[in-house]
């Protein structure tokens, strides 16, 4: 019989195969490429407000919504393609949050225009990797902001980004792999150990 408090935890996501897989497999795993990136702060702007599982379970029909996060597709949506969305039950119906979208794909084609990608834009905030003797053991170890994020929102909204502040965008850097918030004793840790 194993004992149930010796048995390491996730930092979140037991009891839900898509929550755990995503804990698993993409939480903390360094993102690239602009469409991915894209969808990653889009979708963390949809959650503001919600729960991550929410967004979570409704990714596969934003994926379909917003043509696959493409910036040079979601950048031509109209008036009709919000009207669409908003009508659209398959993910968070919130003007607000789907002008944004649209938004920062225009924003991704300005930063191209301007000889930059979104990649690069983003990745220049990473910050330096924390020694592993200084990972956090709980959540409250674990900050909701940084100055890097602070930055990067201050960029990111220079270039015409919507809907995003510095939590919002730390959480991008959690989900972005920019930062690596897995606590001490989570299997995920626990695994890379030699």
């Amino acid at each position: 019989m194993t004992d149930a408090a010796a048995t390491p935890r996730r930092c979140f996501g037991d009891g839900d195969p898509l929550y755990a897989a995503y804990h698993d497999e993409e939480w903390g795993v360094p993102v690239r490429g602009e469409a991915a990136l894209l969808e990653r702060f889009c979708l963390e702007a949809f959650q503001s407000g919600l729960a991550w599982i929410t967004v979570l379970r409704k990714r596969p029909a934003f994926r379909a919504a917003f043509a696959g996060f493409d910036p040079e597709a979601v950048a031509r949506f109209t008036d009709d393609d919000v009207a669409r969305l908003l009508g659209d039950a398959g993910i968070i119906r919130n003007r607000a949050k789907i002008e944004a979208a649209i938004a920062d794909a225009r924003a991704v084609l300005g930063l191209w225009e301007a000889g930059r990608t979104l990649t690069d834009l983003v990745w220049a905030h990473r910050p330096a990797p924390r020694p592993e003797s200084e990972r956090p053991r709980t959540w409250a170890e674990v900050p909701t902001t940084t100055p890097e994020a602070r930055a990067l929102a201050k960029e990111l909204k220079g270039v015409g980004f919507r809907f995003l502040g510095p939590t919002t965008v730390y959480a991008s850097m959690q989900a972005c792999g920019l930062v690596d918030d897995h606590l001490a004793d989570c299997p995920v840790v626990l695994a890379r150990r030699p």
